[in-house]
């Protein structure tokens, strides 16, 4: 068992008060804050980036077009998408999923 599963494990079967219960999630809280602040700063307009869409469920690719301090917006084939910045991960340029779309204002200028 890895050690996430573990303490998935300890969490899910503890016998934790509520109190207890509340100091853990303030923490993952903090968490994704502090990876989202990280990977908003590692972000630039023009970047490519995938995620996982809460909404259709499934993995999707698009352009940077805005940063700001908690959301980023993304231009995908599907549209524009108001992504949380710890959803996001930086892809390399291998193929450009923006091929379709004539965006002017990145880096690229399609």
């Amino acid at each position: 068992m890895t050690e996430i599963q573990e303490l998935n494990t300890k969490i899910a079967f503890g016998s934790w008060t509520n109190d207890e219960l509340n100091t853990m999630v303030e923490a993952v809280k903090y968490a994704r804050t502090k990876l989202g602040k990280s990977n908003m700063s590692a972000l630039q307009i023009g970047d490519n980036v995938n995620w996982d869409s809460a909404k259709s469920g499934k993995n999707s690719t698009g352009v940077v077009i805005k940063i700001a301090k908690k959301y980023v917006t993304v231009k995908s084939v599907t549209g524009l998408w108001r992504v949380p910045a710890n959803m996001l991960t930086i892809v390399e340029d291998e193929r450009d999923p923006m091929d379709d779309f004539n965006y002017v204002g990145s880096k690229h200028h399609y």
